[in-house]
């Protein structure tokens, strides 16, 4: 539970099937998150979101009417927003993240202290969490992006004005790894991976990992502007 004086992430919880929003609503309240609102398709979460102003937005993709992917942008400028569908096509996955989702997981590829943990760590910005097949699949949809040259170096990462060891770390967030992980291949504390993180993002002027994986991946131009 959260101490004295601790403000409780306040969540708004996105999804048509009231089944499905019932036990998100219980998972996360048992987390110690606090869900403020609940929405049944993009038009609803953009008005609630507004209205509540949240902390992050759990989202379907699959919905009546706006759907997530109309309405993940618009809602990435309100809060963060976590993805949770049981939709794995790539470039759905992929269009997502450029637009803006912080994190994608698909449902029934996580427990529920997982989801608690993946809301706490996007709120914080210790994660972009992404199930291992939204992971799988963004890069893929990224890459064919480029025309399939998933093995061509792009030419305008030296731009990019990256240190070697940002380089290596901006490497492990593309193939799809938590903080945690980068911090195990590298053998260093995870708030170092935190703070080569922290450096990459203002270096690129992104803010998310789906950003930062498409400007590696010679997806995106110039940085996205996304408004908090």
């Amino acid at each position: 539970m959260s101490g004295a004086g601790v403000r409780r992430v306040r969540a708004l919880v996105v999804d048509d099937n009231p089944v499905v929003r019932a036990g998100l609503v219980a998972l996360l309240e048992a987390g110690d998150v606090h869900v403020v609102g609940e929405a049944v398709d993009g038009d609803h979460a953009l008005e609630e979101a507004k209205r509540l102003r949240p902390d992050i937005v759990l989202l379907d993709v699959r919905m009546p009417g706006v759907d997530g992917l109309a309405a993940v942008g618009p809602l990435s400028a309100l809060a963060k927003v976590l993805m949770l569908s049981y939709d794995t096509d790539a470039e759905v996955i992929g269009t997502a993240i450029r637009d803006g989702a912080s994190g994608y997981l698909v449902h029934g590829s996580f427990a529920a202290e997982e989801l608690v943990a993946a809301v706490h760590d996007t709120v914080a910005g210790r994660a972009s969490p992404l199930s291992p097949a939204a992971s799988k699949a963004v890069v893929e949809a990224l890459r064919r992006a480029t025309g399939g040259a998933a093995a061509e170096p792009v030419p305008d990462r030296h731009a990019l004005g990256l240190s070697p060891r940002e380089a290596q770390v901006m490497e492990l967030i593309a193939r799809g790894h938590a903080n945690r992980e980068i911090a195990l291949a590298l053998v260093v504390s995870e708030n170092t991976v935190k703070n080569h993180v922290n450096r990459i993002f203002a270096k690129m002027g992104v803010r998310t990992r789906g950003a930062a994986i498409a400007r590696w991946l010679g997806t995106a131009g110039s940085p996205p502007s996304v408004p908090r």
